[in-house]
C-alpha cells in the first residue's frame, strides 16, 4: 500500500480534521514471507475509508497490527496522535463471527452490554443507557429479548456491531460485514452504518471496513485503500472519485 491516489477535483482528505490513525511506513513478515512492506495511509476523524482487497493480500495483518495482536518488524502505527497501544481502548472491533456457546443462553441484550464490561464494577445506569442506545442505533431493539444463539447469521453480526457501539468508540472496525449476510440484514448495516456517517458534531466516528467484496463499498465510501492491486484492478472510483491504491 503506497498510497497513490485519484481525487478528480475532490479533496482526498478532511484535511481540517484531526488524524485518528496513521500507518508510517509499516513493514511486516511471517518468516520470510514480506506481507507489508512500507505501507503508508492515515484515515481523518469521522471518515468512511474501506480497506479492499482479495484473500491473502494482507488486511488481516492490517487488524492485527491495529488490534495489538502482531508487532509492525519497522516503521510506526500510531491512534489518535499517540502510539497505538495507548489508543485501542477507543477502537471498537466488529469480528466476522464470535462463537456462541449453545449450552449459555445468553440474551442479545446481555451480548451488548459486554460492550461496556470494565475489570472490577457492575453494570451501571449509564453503562445499560449505552447499551439501549447501541440496539437502537443498529436496530435491533426488538430483539434484546431474544437467545442470541437463536438468532440468523446476519441478525449475530448486528448485534456484534451494536455491542462494539455500545462501548462508544472513536474508530469502528469491521471486518468482512457482510460475509454471510441475508439482504435484508445487510440492508440494516447499511442504514446503521449510513445513520453514523450522518451524525454531526465533534466527536464523529471514524469508520474502517475490511473487505473483500468490492460491491460493498457504497456511496457511504469517503474513500477506499486497496491492497494487493494495481491502479486497474481494485475498484472503480466511487461516488466522490477517490481512491487510494497500494
Amino acid at each position: 500500500m503506497t498510497g497513490a491516489e485519484k481525487s478528480h477535483g475532490h479533496p482526498i482528505h478532511p484535511v481540517e480534521r484531526k488524524i485518528s490513525l496513521r500507518f508510517d511506513s509499516v513493514s511486516f513478515s511471517y518468516g520470510a514471507v514480506k506481507v507489508l512492506e512500507n505501507a503508508s495511509f492515515h484515515i481523518h476523524q469521522g471518515e468512511f475509508v474501506a480497506l479492499v482487497g482479495p484473500n491473502g493480500s494482507g488486511k488481516t495483518t492490517v487488524l492485527k497490527l491495529l488490534l495489538g495482536l502482531e508487532q509492525p518488524g519497522s516503521g510506526k502505527i500510531e491512534l489518535f496522535g499517540s502510539s497505538a497501544q495507548k489508543g485501542r481502548d477507543r477502537i471498537g472491533y466488529v469480528p466476522q463471527q464470535a462463537p456462541a456457546d449453545q449450552a449459555f443462553p445468553i440474551s442479545v441484550r446481555e451480548v451488548v452490554r459486554m460492550g461496556r464490561l470494565r475489570p472490577g464494577r457492575w453494570y451501571t445506569a449509564a453503562d445499560k443507557a449505552a447499551a439501549d442506545d447501541a440496539m437502537q442505533q443498529a436496530g435491533i431493539a426488538d430483539l434484546a429479548g431474544r437467545s442470541y444463539r437463536a438468532l440468523s447469521g446476519g441478525q449475530r453480526r448486528r448485534v456484534l456491531v451494536a455491542r462494539a457501539l455500545a462501548a462508544q468508540p472513536e474508530i469502528l472496525i469491521l471486518d468482512e460485514p457482510t460475509a454471510n449476510m441475508d439482504a435484508e440484514s445487510a440492508a440494516r448495516l447499511f442504514e446503521t452504518l449510513g445513520k453514523l456517517k450522518a451524525a454531526s458534531g465533534s466527536n464523529k466516528t471514524t469508520i474502517l471496513i475490511v473487505t473483500h467484496d468490492t460491491d460493498f463499498v457504497s456511496s457511504l465510501t469517503d474513500r477506499v485503500l486497496c491492497m494487493g492491486a494495481n491502479e486497474d484492478s481494485c475498484y472503480e472510483e466511487n461516488d466522490n472519485g477517490e481512491v487510494q491504491h497500494g
